[in-house]
């Protein structure tokens, strides 16, 4: 079994920064892409910005040039650091990771996701 620990998220005023943080942990041979996702009161679930495991980066056009996704593939973590917060950050933001457990078949696994509230 694999579990995604996620931490970081907090009440920020705007223009403020946060850096998210997810772990793995459990039976993991290797991971593929991680990513942040999140949801806002009333909306679906959206990307922010994922990683793939050569470090090649995609990004929701709302967070270019402010969020920057990174990963540690020695401590199985991603990371997000968030700059110029803007209150439309405000959401429940989640991980994503695709691992392999033994080297076969690759299975999405989601962290049980962290708050960010951006307010003044």
């Amino acid at each position: 079994q694999v579990q995604l620990v996620e931490s970081g998220g907090g009440l920020v005023q705007p223009g403020g920064s946060l850096r998210l943080s997810c772990a793995a942990s459990g039976t993991i041979f290797s991971i593929a892409t991680m990513g942040w996702y999140r949801q806002a009161p009333g909306k679906e679930r959206e990307l922010v910005a994922v990683i793939s495991d050569d470090n090649r980066t995609n990004y929701a056009d709302s967070v270019k040039g402010r969020f920057t996704i990174s990963r540690d593939n020695a401590k199985n973590t991603v990371y997000v650091q968030m700059n110029s917060l803007k209150p439309e950050d405000t959401a429940v933001y989640y991980c994503k990771a695709v691992v392999s457990p033994r080297g076969t078949r690759f299975y999405q696994y989601w962290g049980q996701g962290t708050q960010v509230t951006v307010s003044s």
